[in-house]
């Protein structure tokens, strides 16, 4: 029986990724073919502290693919940062673009507080 978890989700900028793993200070994500356990994957991996194995980002269909094992090989609370992150650095990003301004707080609970000023 495999352990592969797929999670539908939009994780498909690469930049966004980039800078969701600098911004956890984690190792440049690569695209590579990555061996999950039993099955190969494609896409930009991300290595998760003391993960077993990487979390794939499929930045086509959005997927994010990754095995731990119901967390004996990964601490599921590191994707969650990861997931954090990534949308952080994803709405900085547009919010960027529009040329508004974003101002970010990070609350006692540890999540994240975006404000974005429109600009005009």
């Amino acid at each position: 029986m495999s352990h592969i978890v797929s999670i539908k989700t939009q994780v498909k900028d690469s930049v966004a990724i980039q800078a969701a793993c600098r911004r956890l200070q984690l190792p440049n994500p690569q695209q590579r073919t990555v061996t999950l356990f039993n099955s190969e994957v494609t896409g930009l991996a991300v290595e998760l502290p003391e993960w077993t194995y990487p979390v794939v980002c499929d930045i086509t269909s959005g997927e994010l693919k990754y095995d731990n094992f119901k967390g004996r090989w990964g601490n599921e609370s590191q994707l969650h940062r990861f997931l954090q992150a990534y949308a952080v650095e994803k709405a900085r990003i547009e919010a960027r673009k529009q040329g508004h301004s974003v101002q970010e707080q990070t609350l006692a609970d540890g999540s994240i507080r975006l404000q974005i000023a429109v600009a005009g």
